[in-house]
């Protein structure tokens, strides 16, 4: 049980402090914009929670003996963990049981978010991350599949912010791959900038801005496209992939609160070509 436990704080405080769970505070986030009432928030916001630390858990267990070559992770931690893979997957197990758990006694569409964004997960880790053009798209998938943890499945504003965290995702995945392309080069794994180069790489992530900031445009909030669209303009330059990561995550941050803020003001997006209700909004709550 403690070492259980010590591995599932090392996978939280890593992935806290490398800015790597934003999806869970994108689907609280929908929650609260789509004015759910706060124990259902608090319930998805523990949903979400254990799911990302089991996903992450799991891509950790996947990926242990890479990490124990790795510079950025510690070689404590993937030592420790390499040698309590049994205590890993135990953890694994119980997150299972108790967000299956959840979400029957929730709220049964909550397994959609855990079938697909765990099963997206587990196919990243173990195959995906290592095929090009599928490591983007999965993540694409696995943006909008880990969101939907804050919205009720038939409510049509949740899922058009879930897709518009896909698009972020799809950006993030192309920076990270490309920041990680050396390392990935010299270990035989042939991500997409691997297989693309930093150019066209560079190429394929202004193009999924381009797809982020039309999509805010026409559905959700012109205010959040036209600083979504500062984006474009930020340096990919190949030796500070790094740098370009941080400051996309900033302004793709800014852009949210703003999709959000709209959204929760109006009960509805604000799009210029459509107006999607929230089931609150819909229903007379929103001003």
């Amino acid at each position: 049980m403690g070492a259980a436990l010590r591995i599932v704080r090392d996978v939280v405080a890593y992935r806290v402090s490398n800015l790597e769970m934003a999806n869970l505070a994108g689907a609280v986030s929908i929650a609260v914009t789509l004015r759910r009432p706060v124990a259902d928030i608090l319930a998805r916001a523990i949903f979400a929670f254990l799911l990302n630390v089991l996903v992450y858990l799991n891509n950790d267990t996947l990926d242990v003996s890479l990490d124990l070559r790795a510079r950025e992770r510690s070689r404590e931690t993937a030592g420790f963990l390499a040698a309590h893979l049994q205590a890993a997957r135990a953890a694994q197990a119980v997150l299972a049981a108790i967000l299956v758990a959840i979400a029957l006694a929730w709220d049964r569409g909550l397994l959609l978010p855990l079938l697909l964004g765990g099963g997206i997960c587990v196919l990243y880790s173990s195959l995906l991350k290592r095929r090009p053009f599928l490591d983007v798209a999965a993540m694409v998938a696995w943006g909008i599949a880990m969101p939907l943890c804050g919205t009720p499945l038939d409510d049509r504003l949740g899922w058009a912010m879930a897709l518009q965290l896909g698009l972020f995702a799809g950006v993030f995945e192309c920076l990270q791959v490309m920041r990680d392309a050396p390392e990935d080069a010299a270990q035989g794994v042939r991500t997409t900038a691997v297989v693309l180069g930093h150019e066209r790489t560079a190429m394929l992530a202004r193009g999924l801005m381009v797809a982020a900031s039309a999509w805010s445009l026409g559905v959700l909030s012109v205010l959040a496209a036209a600083i979504a669209a500062y984006a474009v303009m930020v340096r990919i330059d190949e030796d500070a992939a790094g740098r370009a990561w941080t400051s996309v995550k900033v302004i793709y941050g800014v852009a949210w609160l703003a999709i959000c803020a709209a959204a929760w003001m109006h009960g509805r997006s604000v799009g210029l070509f459509v107006s999607v209700p929230s089931l609150a909004g819909a229903a007379g709550v929103a001003p």
